[in-house]
Formats: C-alpha cells, structure tokens, sequence
C-alpha cells in the first residue's frame, strides 16, 4: 500500500509541479537540455525513493533539491569548476559573506532563490517558448511541451499517440540537441519575437486538444486525459500572457469545445451527432468560462484571431436551443472571416455545413465540390462524409452511397467508422423493403 501510495503521489506532484521545477533548473543552470535531464533524474529517485521512506512535507521542494543536487555533481565534473562555482557565488562578498550580512552558503543561496515567487511565471512562460520555438518540428514541439510542460511521461507521450515509446523519446533527444545547436536561449523572447513565437505555442496546445477531442485513430472518441493536459496548458499561458487577446480566445474554444463532451458519446462509448446531444447535458460552468474568455479577447478591442472567431462559432452553439435554433447565418458570416484570416480546407468545409444548415444542401456541394475539384483533405473521411451526406439530404442515393463508403475506408477511429457504417445502413433500409 505503502508503495502505491508513494508512485501516486510522485505522479500527482510531479504533473502539478515539472513545469516550474524543470524551468527553476534550467534558470539555474543556464542549460535547457541539462535541466530537463536533471529533472528527469530527481522524478527517477523519487520513484525509488518515496514508496520505500514516505513522501516528504515538501515534495516538489524536495525534487528540485535533488535535481540542483545532481546539477553540482555535473558541475564539479565539469571543466568549467571554477567558473560554475564562480556563478553560483555571484553577490556574495569576500570571504564568503553576503555583502553586508552574516557568512552565507553559495549553494543555498541558489537553493533559497529557485523558488522565488517573482520568476517562477517567468521560469513557466520561457519554458514554453523553448519548447514551442520554431527551430523544432510539430512533432517534435508537441513531444517536448508535453514532456516538460505538461509533465507527462515519454510513455503516456507514446500512448497518447499511439507510437512506440522509442519514437518519443528519440523525438524529445533531437529536439534537445536542435535547441542547443541553435543556442536558443533559455528565456523569454523579446517583444518583437514573441508575436511569433507565441503564434507557435498556441498552434501546439491546440494541435493536443485536438488530437483529444476527435481522436484520430483507435477505439475512442475523445480522449478526455489529452484534451484536459491541453486545455491545462491554455490556462496557464492565458495566466502567464493575461494581455494576449488570443491566448484568451484559444483559451475560450477550448472551454466551449469541451462543454460538450459529456453529450458526445453515448453509454455505449458511440458517437452522439449535434443534433442528437442532450444539450442538458453540456458543462454549463465550461460554457461561462469560455464566454468570459471570448468576452476579454474581444475587450481587447484588436479584433477577433483565428482562435477567437471559432470560440465565437462555438458560442452560437452553446447558446442554441436546439440546432433549428442555431443562428445559422451568423456561422457562415464568422467562418467567412475565419476563411479570409486563416484560410484552409477544413474552415471552407466547416463553411459548407454551416451553409447548408442555413441556406440547403444545394447551396452548400458547390463550395465541397470545389475542395474535391482541388483534391484537398486527401486521405481524410472528412470531405466524402460530409459530400455524402449532402447528397442524401438531396435525395442522390447511389452517390451518397459511393461518398460514405469511402469515407469509411478513410476512416482511423473506430467510433466515428461505426456512425458512417450506421448512415449506410440506413440509406440500405428502404431498398431493402
């Protein structure tokens, strides 16, 4: 007992805690890469260590003790001896004294100041843009931000994502070693980089609620510990960046988005349609959080971003009744914004729905006609499921038939394949009568 009590609560504080203690040692140390390792060996000795002689009265103190600890030995094998030490006594008087004071200790000088109040937001935000910089892949910033970040194990990484563990960690060691070929420094980018930087940051936390909320492949929908780690990201930068309109709008997507889920999936684990949700149902405390948060992005008075125009989408729906109810119109006009802001295949089909929810289905198989003219979306079930069930609400029966099928071969997740497989059941049931 004593032991699982232990390996809890290692896990426990260390997904509450790794963020500020990697970033307190790689301030520290002044080396991204060694402050990760070092993190990961005190999370190491921690699993060993607490099962056998009980959790500490201070545990993420006690972590970040280990780690500055491990962080020393390094250093007195270093080369560099003098010069570390040299740092880690900067401010301290001759002799060893604080100018000024009584006699102090350099390296608990360096303790006592890793956990100042003032610099660990600081610490947390470099963190981000270090993990997000543009030098890495997409791949490889979402493996990092998740590792350091969000406290997650290349394990849990690798189940996340359904790829073997080597591939994650083979990720994170490239990403290490990219960051330090390219001396990105451990910091906080100048003002006239953060705009870019933060573009980065936000594109890889909502890539992970992504992958949460419409899991692309396996047997669930929505992978409800991913979307959760995602949307825990969102608020810690709208926390850390409290000035950025849309940090507050991705923040607001994200809460409205997750409102839903509880009507998503039925008892069986199937996916439940809009228009067949419970609206009941839907976190009504997740539905005010993202409308606060839409309401600062807009308070901003900049404009909506591409992340803030889906969280006002996403406020039509929460607001409706019903989907008959849904102010349609006003869905097409936003995501003819977002389409101008940020153009891509999924928006201009998003477009379509709305459009045929609005206007008819005949209205909408043009725009979709033209992303099958332009080959987009190859690969995805999304353009020929949605193709397909325009053609059936337009009576066109054999096409729509055609169109659901391939999007059933095209289709990763197990749950979504069963409601396409169910559609084609039923166009079946009046031939078959």
């Amino acid at each position: 007992m004593a032991d699982s009590t232990g390996r809890e609560a290692v896990a426990a504080v260390w997904r509450i805690e790794s963020a500020r203690i990697v970033g307190a040692l790689a301030r520290y140390t002044g080396d991204f890469a060694m402050a990760e390792d070092l993190a990961q060996e005190a999370l190491a000795e921690a699993l060993v260590t607490w099962p056998r002689d009980g959790v500490p009265r201070a545990p993420a103190s006690w972590l970040l003790t280990v780690g500055r600890r491990r962080a020393i030995d390094a250093f007195r094998r270093g080369s560099a001896l003098d010069q570390r030490y040299a740092a880690l006594a900067h401010g301290l008087g001759e002799g060893g004294a604080v100018s000024g004071g009584a006699p102090a200790d350099p390296v608990r000088e360096a303790e006592d100041v890793l956990w100042d109040p003032d610099r660990i937001d600081d610490d947390v935000l470099a963190l981000m843009f270090v993990s997000c910089h543009p030098v890495l892949s997409r791949e490889a910033r979402v493996a990092l931000a998740l590792r350091v970040v969000g406290g997650l194990t290349s394990d849990e990484i690798a189940k996340v994502f359904l790829v073997p563990t080597a591939t994650v960690q083979a990720r994170i060691t490239r990403a290490k070693k990219a960051l330090a070929a390219a001396r990105v420094p451990f910091a906080v980018p100048a003002a006239e980089e953060r705009a870019e930087r933060l573009g980065s940051v936000l594109s890889v936390v909502y890539l992970i609620f992504t992958e949460g909320s419409s899991a692309g492949a396996g047997k669930e929908l929505i992978r409800f510990d991913l979307a959760s780690e995602a949307l825990r990201l969102a608020r810690v930068v709208s926390r850390l960046m409290p000035d950025e309109p849309e940090v507050h709008g991705l923040l607001a997507l994200l809460e409205l988005t997750a409102a839903r889920f509880p009507a998503r999936v039925g008892p069986d684990g199937r996916p439940v349609l809009l228009e067949d949700q419970d609206r009941r149902r839907w976190d009504r405390s997740a539905i005010r959080r993202g409308r606060a948060a839409l309401a600062r992005a807009e308070a901003a008075g900049r404009g909506l971003g591409a992340y803030g125009l889906q969280a006002a989408i996403a406020e039509c729906h929460a607001l409706a009744p019903s989907v008959a109810a849904t102010d349609w119109e006003r869905v097409v006009l936003l995501y003819e914004a977002l389409g101008r802001l940020a153009p891509s295949p999924v928006v201009d089909l998003n477009r379509a729905v709305a459009v045929s929810m609005a206007r008819g289905p005949a209205a909408a198989l043009p725009i979709v006609d033209e992303l099958v003219a332009a080959e987009a979306l190859a690969g995805s079930p999304l353009l020929p499921g949605v193709r397909g069930e325009l053609l059936v609400r337009l009576g066109r029966t054999d096409e729509a038939r055609a169109e659901l099928e391939h999007a059933v071969r095209l289709c990763g997740n197990e749950r979504e394949r069963a409601v396409l497989e169910g559609k084609l059941a039923a166009l079946a049931e009046p031939r078959a009568r």
